[in-house]
């Protein structure tokens, strides 16, 4: 009984303490602001890809009706009446707009908000946030808002935190600027616009915000003076003013007493003279300058500032840095030094860091070998040694740093394999190793690297097959093997990867099937297989079960694509499609549902009949890629006056067999190109609404009529202007305008007469004017001599007539290296002096080491067809050192400039070559080798036939000689032609480099001694 009477004031204690706690003393929700949180939650959509940020998930799903919403996800609520003061729907997946009549509004309790990292489509913030007049915390932040900010924001005087940051640059604040928003806002402690448009100065009463202890301003369109007094704010802890490039900053004078820890400076207008005054932060912890336009020496006594844990100077590439001895006691975590000038000997100093978790080098010109100190940083987390020159193998001791979450190689110039001891790294989550000279095949150790997020090996010489053990990395989310010899198949545990949003394994030399474990990667969002030897019969359903696919390229492979789909499919929305070379004979159905189609590549197939109607609709907004050439099209229905596509740039039907009139693109399109076709009739005038051409490939065709004037003057947008192999008549347009952009003039074989108009004297760039096969009727045009960036000049096969010649100069055209001027009639002296102004004829040892295209970095690149003994010859590409001279078929006389007969080096071996007798080489002392007497030194080693993919180079040409074995066989009256000692076929892509000439005087005396 006296036990019993003990435990019971126990018993009664645990009781009130069970009331105090329990939930049934907390009032439930009300009514009215329950039911405008469902109204707010049911006027979203849920989207995944709506949030970006982890940990994210749906959190309103936990919302339903008759349910206390003080429990449900996000909510906080009053505990003594029960009223919503917190709403958190962070990373919620919540996709749709947000209206100014929202529910939102209906909580006049909330004191704490947060939206962030949702997809509000770009819509403005909408007004009506002054109702909420209790909130402290607004949080509005990476959530796709955009335009002005609402005003009635500045009317909540409780905010102690305010973030309207990374809004992908839409959010602004122009109309009312940031002394508006923010100059009642006296309680704030935290205030972050990064990435919004403020442009404007800072205002100097922002110094007035004496409660500040975080200020985020970065990305703003800052300019002017940043005020100094700003530093001195007494709580200020963080500030963040980087990336306004018109920002300038000069400090105060400090005290020792500043509060600063965080600072971040970067791209800014800052002064290297006031680095010094930075060592007086005695606080800081964090200290950002990177490509501030720094120069000189980085003083040292900022390295030794006591609290200093982060440190990055990168990209400031006129700034040296000296490291100090650093002892095993400094604080340092996190350094980055990229793209300054630092000697690699200091890398062993810094391996004396002993809590160093992160080190970026990247940029820094090293090269050698990674140094083996750095081995002893095992609290390495992070370690970029990119875009530098190191060379050797990856070194073993790599496997030592197991704490390595990112690891980035990329861009050096390391070689052998990648070693074993790479699969010890598993807390591994990003690595790169691409651009580099790796070569073998990937270890099987890799499958250990259960935690990657993203494996890039791309660019590489790695062989043999992907290994299978890749299907262990089940965290993946990016993998490119692009761009190596993998061979072998796909192996079938890439389907594992159900992580995988980026796949890429282009160009290598895969075969086999495309497994079907590939359909269960249901969040893949890019996938490019193109550029392989892939094989078999593909269905396209195979594809359409990955929801988030959204790039998809198998072009270039041995694929038999099926596109018939079934009735009852939802298909993927593409934005880039690319199926060239897939053998799909007709335009895929699917396509009609393609209404966010930006790129779209069918060519290269059996295709037939018609582009069908319904493609008028297919992408219509979007469109700024389509390429439908090398296939069997005859024409369009029903086609639009100009094609509907409101943003396409890039249109390519050419190699098709369409007929009936010319097209006409959208006046949005910069390429056009319907060459090789059956085109009649004239080019209609609306082709001068398309003012934003620049190339325009109209060769080919059955076209008639003139050349619109229009057409000149595009010349200021329009670079590649080509009308070939045509029927059009009347003269060439007679304006081509100042500033003239154009670079490639193609004319040849139509019916034009007239004079070569003057005003292409205006085309300052013009590299390529191809006027032959016309009826033109002028005197040589020696005034294109101007044009200093010509090289192709063919006059053929028209009724110029005259002298050769230039009245008051040289005739410098120095870049010239293809000139036909045959089948005129040209006369008088044969022009010699002129052959020795012509610098690109001859061939020197930095010519002929560079072996490019004309417009090679350009998506269009020019063709030139020459004769060589009565052939005509296409090259569909032209090699920057393949010289040609045709003046035959003229009435030249005179002797045969000794410019052009300069041969020197070995004879080449081959049985053309081996068929001329000794006097075939008389004239040329430069010459040794059979038939010869004279022998060829070491350095002249006899070659052999040329390979037409490998050039010879000869390492002792000069600036004055034509040092590419023309041979001259007969001099006197007759046609003189430089032999190509390869055989070269028509249209291939090959290299040519070897000088053809061809002469044909009516009484040449000889070869000029």
């Amino acid at each position: 009984m006296v036990s019993s009477l003990y435990l019971l004031p126990c018993v009664l204690f645990f009781l009130s303490l069970f009331q105090i706690i329990s939930p049934s003393s907390q009032n439930s929700c009300p009514h009215d602001q329950s039911s405008a949180l469902l109204q707010f939650k049911h006027s979203f959509s849920i989207n995944q890809s709506a949030s970006g940020y982890r940990p994210n998930y749906p959190k309103t799903q936990s919302w339903k009706p008759d349910t206390d919403c003080c429990y449900w996800d996000g909510v906080t609520c009053d505990k003594a009446n029960g009223d919503v003061i917190g709403l958190d729907l962070s990373s919620s997946w919540l996709y749709g707009p947000i209206h100014s009549n929202t529910s939102l509004f209906l909580l006049p309790h909330l004191q704490t908000l947060s939206l962030a990292d949702n997809h509000f489509y770009p819509s403005p913030i909408p007004y009506g946030f002054h109702l909420l007049t209790n909130l402290t915390h607004l949080n509005l932040s990476s959530s796709m808002f955009s335009d002005q900010i609402p005003l009635d924001i500045s009317g909540l005087t409780k905010l102690v935190s305010l973030n309207l940051s990374h809004n992908a640059f839409s959010l602004k604040l122009e109309k009312y600027g940031l002394g508006t928003l923010v100059q009642r806002l006296t309680n704030l402690r935290e205030l972050d616009l990064n990435r919004v448009n403020i442009s404007s100065v800072v205002p100097d009463f922002l110094a007035d915000l004496s409660n500040l202890t975080y200020l985020d301003l970065s990305s703003c369109y800052l300019y002017g003076i940043f005020p100094k007094s700003i530093f001195l704010l007494p709580n200020l802890q963080t500030l963040h003013v980087s990336d306004n490039p018109y920002l300038t900053l000069s400090f105060p004078d400090f005290h020792s007493g500043s509060s600063l820890r965080f600072l971040d400076l970067s791209s800014t207008n800052f002064s290297r003279e006031l680095l010094d005054s930075i060592s007086k932060f005695k606080l800081l912890k964090s200290l950002y300058l990177s490509s501030c336009q720094l120069y000189g020496t980085f003083p040292i006594s900022i390295f030794l500032l006591p609290n200093l844990q982060s440190l990055g100077v990168s990209y400031n590439p006129n700034l040296t840095v000296y490291l100090p001895e650093f002892h095993s006691g400094s604080s340092l975590r996190y350094l980055d030094l990229s793209g300054v000038r630092i000697s690699r000997e200091y890398v062993d100093s810094i391996s004396k860091l002993k809590l160093l978790s992160g080190l970026s080098l990247r940029s820094c010109n090293f090269s050698g070998s990674i140094p083996s100190s750095i081995g002893n940083l095992t609290q390495l987390t992070a370690l970029d040694f990119s875009y530098n020159s190191f060379s050797g193998q990856i070194p073993s001791f790599i496997g030592n740093l197991t704490q390595l979450a990112a690891l980035d190689f990329s861009h050096n110039n390391f070689s052998g394999h990648i070693p074993s001891s790479i699969g010890n790294l598993i807390q591994l989550t990003d690595l790169d190793f691409s651009g580099n000279y790796l070569s073998g095949e990937i270890p099987s150790s890799i499958g250990n690297l259960i935690q990657l997020t993203y494996l890039d090996f791309s660019y590489y010489n790695f062989s043999g097959q992907i290994p299978s053990s890749i299907g262990n990395l089940t965290q993946l989310n990016t993998l490119d093997f692009s761009h190596n010899n993998f061979n072998g198949q796909i192996p079938s545990s890439i389907g594992n990867l159900t992580h995988l949003q980026y796949l890429s394994l282009r160009n290598n030399n895969l075969t086999g099937p495309i497994p079907s474990s590939v359909s269960g990667l249901s969040n893949l969002f890019v996938l490019y297989l193109d550029g392989n030897s892939l094989s078999g019969a593909v269905e396209l359903n195979l594809f359409f079960k990955l929801k988030n696919l959204t790039y998809l390229s198998l072009s270039y492979n041995s694929l038999s694509l099926t596109t018939t789909v079934q009735t009852n499919s939802t298909f993927p929305k593409f934005e880039d499609l690319e199926l060239s070379s897939c053998n799909i004979s007709e335009f895929p159905d699917f396509l009609k549902n393609q209404n966010e189609l930006q790129s779209l590549d069918l060519s290269n197939n059996k295709i037939h009949g018609q582009i069908p109607k319904w493609m008028w609709k297919v992408g219509q907004n979007t469109l700024f890629y389509m390429n439908l050439s090398h296939n069997f099209l005859h024409g369009l229905e029903e086609p639009p006056a100009i094609l509907p596509w409101g943003g396409l740039q890039y249109l390519d039907l050419h190699s098709n067999q369409l007929q009936g009139p010319l097209p006409i693109p959208p006046i949005s399109t910069t390429f056009f190109s319907i060459s090789n076709n059956k085109l009649t009739g004239e080019i209609p005038p609306l082709i001068c609404k398309a003012r934003s051409l620049e190339i325009l490939d109209l060769s080919n065709n059955n076209l008639t009529g003139l050349i619109p004037q229009c057409l000149g003057d595009f010349s200021s947008s329009i670079s590649v202007l080509k009308l070939r192999r045509n029927r059009f008549h009347g003269t060439i347009p007679q304006k081509f305008s100042n500033g003239s952009n154009l670079r490639t003039l193609d004319i040849n074989d139509n019916q034009l007469k007239g004079q070569v108009p003057r005003s292409l004297v205006n085309c300052k760039r013009l590299e390529v004017l191809d006027l032959g096969n016309n009826q033109l009727n002028d005197t040589f045009p020696f005034w294109l001599e101007s044009l200093s960036e010509l090289q192709v000049l063919v006059l053929r096969f028209n009724k110029f007539h005259g002298l050769v010649g230039c009245p008051r100069t040289d005739c410098n055209f120095s870049k010239l290296r293809i000139v036909d001027l045959s089948h005129n009639e040209f006369m008088g002296d044969f022009p010699s002096t002129y052959f020795l102004h012509w610098s690109a004829m001859m061939m020197s040892d930095e010519t002929t080491s560079q072996f490019k295209y004309m417009g090679e970095h350009t998506y269009y690149q020019d063709s030139v067809t020459v004769m060589n003994k009565g052939l005509e010859m296409v090259y569909e590409k032209i090699l920057t050192i393949f010289t040609t001279i045709d003046f035959s078929y003229n009435r030249f006389q005179g002797e045969i400039p000794e410019s052009i007969g300069n041969l020197r080096g070995p004879i080449p071996r081959g049985q053309q070559f081996e068929t001329f007798p000794d006097t075939s080489y008389e004239g040329n002392s430069g010459l040794c080798g059979f038939p010869l007497p004279k022998k060829c030194g070491d350095t002249e080693a006899v070659q052999q036939p040329s390979s037409l993919l490998h050039p010879d180079h000869d390492s002792e040409a000069t600036s004055e000689e034509f040092d590419w074995k023309i041979v001259l066989m007969g001099y006197g009256c007759g046609v003189i032609i430089g032999v190509i000692p390869n055989i070269i076929g028509h249209g291939v892509d090959i290299i040519v480099y070897h000088v053809s000439v061809m002469i044909e005087l009516n009484c040449l005396s000889g070869l000029s001694k």
